[in-house]
């Protein structure tokens, strides 16, 4: 395995602090700063200037805004999962809710261990024992999950380069607000066309806007700090979220508002600005690794796009990949992202288009929304998740449609791009062993707020071995049918 820009007997010199490296060889630190549940449209720096972000604001201008991430899965875990072993969720063994990686899975931040690097993760986990994953240290804290993270900078070993996982709990239900940031009334928020603009709802954003801006506070402690010794420009930052907002119609589904995730990149090999340029999620694990100079794991089904943090033109890929899962209710949803399209296969359209975020018993702003369908006041952009069926296909137009409420599957237009991501996600499906389970793990409550009986049952990936398999699927846009049959 490639270790190197570095000879590789530095890690073992720089773990033991015997030798000084000048500036020009110095590894490179991380800080990985990881949201829980923030869409990028809910961020300043992509359009919404009704929530404070000045610390994301200023980390911004020192570094490069991606407009074109996607997550792998708008799922909490299998989301961290996926990003912590550079693999699609059904890939890790991992694609639900709550289920944990397997203890043969790897990780990037193992590969960072290894090369002498000090690893901590604070803040949330939800993925594995933290010294499975490849963390030296591991602590959490209450309410954000971020007060132990300037301790963690001020107390870290001065000799190695290091790596942090920041992870936090921000802007996580339930809401818990304090004087860490602005406090939001509900005439101060926008609510989306698809949710329902009542009381509730407002109220409800006033608490996911604060955490939102307590985040923003935290990452400004960490770039003080950063400055404060001195390293900040040996310092990666990255910032990006896990899923979408806990909301009707974000989080856990395929639509661009619970699938975007934000993401800026700040340091030393980085020309600050804008790029379109596409990538996902499971593309930041191979990044990270050459960055720091050390092999891609095999493993990876992700690609670098550290050309890109120098050329914001660079294409590394065309074509980006989704999958929606069990989430406290039963589902099976595909998505391929491409060009200025989303395509989505649901091959469970009977079953109700429901998450916990939009179960009409657990949250407010939920619970406005299914209560002005059952009085018959939703306008139809807000009756979406309520239909019944669901389409079996949805297409949309992000320019045109950038809230995904128009499904132009059916405009004559439209074929050629429709078949080409049709024959796309075949494509993914056979080649990285995704599958439809027989006797999938069922809903956990029913549509009356019922809690059922249930079990963790077979789940995507498990009858086709798909945790051994490596093939990253589709990159580009160029393909051949017959690798329809491989």
């Amino acid at each position: 395995m490639k270790y190197l820009k570095i000879p590789i007997f530095l890690s073992l010199a720089l773990t033991m602090g015997s030798i000084v490296l000048s500036a020009e060889t110095r590894p490179p630190n991380f800080v990985y700063i990881l949201t829980d549940d923030i869409s990028a449209e809910d961020i300043r720096l992509y359009g919404n200037q009704l929530i404070d972000t000045p610390n994301l604001e200023r980390m911004a201008m020192r570094g490069l805004v991606f407009d074109n991430a996607y997550l792998t899965t708008s799922s909490c875990s299998p989301s961290r999962i996926s990003m912590i072993t550079g693999r699609y969720p059904h890939n890790t063994g991992a694609p639900e809710i709550h289920v944990e990686l397997p203890s043969g899975q790897k990780t990037f931040v193992q590969e960072l261990k290894k090369a002498g690097y000090h690893t901590v993760l604070s803040g949330k986990n939800h993925m594995a024992p933290p010294n499975q994953l490849g963390f030296s240290e591991h602590s959490d804290s209450q309410p954000a999950g971020s007060e132990n993270w300037l301790s963690h900078l001020k107390n870290r070993p001065k000799n190695r380069p290091f790596f942090f996982w920041f992870a936090s709990h921000d802007a996580h239900r339930d809401w818990q607000v304090n004087e860490k940031a602005r406090k939001y009334l509900p005439h101060q928020v926008e609510v989306p066309p698809y949710m329902y603009d009542g009381p509730l709802t407002r109220e409800d954003l006033t608490g996911y806007y604060h955490e939102i801006s307590r985040l923003d506070y935290y990452v400004g402690v960490i770039l003080d700090e950063l400055e404060t010794q001195g390293i900040l420009d040996n310092t990666y930052l990255i910032f990006l979220s896990d899923n979408g907002r806990p909301f009707p119609r974000s989080k856990t589904y395929l639509y661009k508002n619970g699938i975007q995730t934000p993401l800026v990149i700040a340091g030393p090999k980085v020309k600050p600005g804008r790029t379109n340029a596409l990538v996902s999620a499971i593309d930041v694990s191979a990044t990270i690794l050459e960055l720091a100079g050390l092999g891609i794991l095999e493993t990876i089904q992700g690609v670098s796009f550290s050309k890109v943090l120098q050329d914001h033109e660079a294409i590394i890929r065309e074509v980006a990949f989704a999958e929606r899962n069990w989430h406290r209710y039963s589902m099976h949803e595909r998505m391929v992202r491409m060009g200025d399209w989303i395509y989505i296969r649901n091959n469970w359209p009977n079953k109700r288009n429901l998450s916990g975020e939009s179960d009409p018993h657990r949250f407010p702003a939920a619970k406005e929304l299914w209560n002005k369908h059952e009085e018959g006041q939703l306008t139809p952009a807000q009756s979406l998740i309520t239909l019944m069926p669901q389409p079996a296909e949805e297409l949309y137009h992000i320019k045109n449609d950038p809230h995904n409420l128009k499904n132009v599957l059916y405009a004559p237009k439209n074929r050629e791009v429709l078949n080409q991501m049709r024959i796309l996600l075949t494509i993914w499906t056979n080649q990285t062993g995704d599958n439809i389970p027989n006797n999938p793990t069922p809903h956990k409550a029913t549509l009356d707020g019922e809690l059922l009986e249930w079990e963790r049952r077979e789940m995507p990936g498990d009858a086709t071995n798909a945790i051994h398999i490596n093939h990253p699927g589709p990159i580009g846009t160029d393909y051949n049918l017959i690798e329809l049959i491989r």
